[in-house]
């Protein structure tokens, strides 16, 4: 990972932070994205790397998203990474669901990985290399009573990156899509379900396999990685 150029979009947020600190020891150059811009620049001072930007980013605006990217290639020259840590959940009744609940799901969570995706992937295959690693979580691959809005934004994240992927891949861009089940992270400090969070997977260990793909020998690609908790998380 040395001078590698990464990406961490949620870098704020539970997986993402942990990711952060993860790599900071490997040497890689870390562009840190999040709305939150004095908790940018907490995580920031915290890590003990030399080269580090951080670029306060709203995903759902894809000018901001542009913005981005652009100021990481103009810092470091490049992206040998992105990785899409950021989203936010409703879970509740798909008849208690109003307009600006499926709206939130598809503006954060679809829309905003496809605009960070598509902006990364143009300086990707301009420089014909690139790792997009997209957490998706298991349900953008299983239902779940609850989840109709978020699970359709889950859902379209894997459709857009599996077909970005059939596009880019003659240009050397892979893409890894992350299936965990229940993480205990922030996402979950705002649910009304009742789950035991102690049983669910930590951010390390969600940190630790995009590490592992990250770290991927470049003919190999990690297409999915599932991690799933052993036990049941809801009460």
């Amino acid at each position: 990972m040395q001078d590698k150029v990464v990406v961490v979009v949620g870098a704020t947020g539970g997986i993402g932070s942990a990711l952060t600190r993860k790599l900071a020891p490997t040497g890689a150059r870390l562009v840190l994205a999040a709305r939150n811009s004095s908790a940018l620049q907490d995580l920031a001072t915290q890590l003990s790397v030399k080269s580090v930007l951080t670029v306060p980013t709203d995903i759902t605006d894809r000018t901001s998203v542009n913005a981005l990217m652009e100021q990481t290639t103009a810092q470091f020259g490049k992206i040998d990474a992105l990785v899409n840590a950021a989203g936010a959940g409703i879970l509740k009744p798909y008849n208690a669901l109003e307009p600006a609940d499926l709206e939130a799901m598809l503006d954060l969570n679809l829309k905003g990985s496809f605009y960070t995706c598509q902006a990364a992937a143009e300086f990707m295959q301009r420089q014909k290399s690139g790792h997009i690693c997209n957490v998706v979580g298991i349900l953008g691959k299983h239902s779940m009573a609850m989840a109709a809005a978020y699970s359709a934004s889950k859902f379209g994240v894997v459709g857009f990156s599996k077909c970005m992927a059939e596009e880019l891949k003659r240009f050397g861009v892979k893409f890894t899509l992350f299936y965990f089940g229940g993480v205990d992270s922030p996402f979950w400090d705002n649910i009304q379900l009742k789950v035991d969070r102690k049983k669910m997977l930590s951010t390390e260990t969600a940190a630790n396999a995009i590490f592992y793909a990250l770290q991927a020998e470049p003919q190999a690609v990690p297409m999915e990685i599932n991690i799933q908790p052993d036990s049941h998380l809801f009460f």
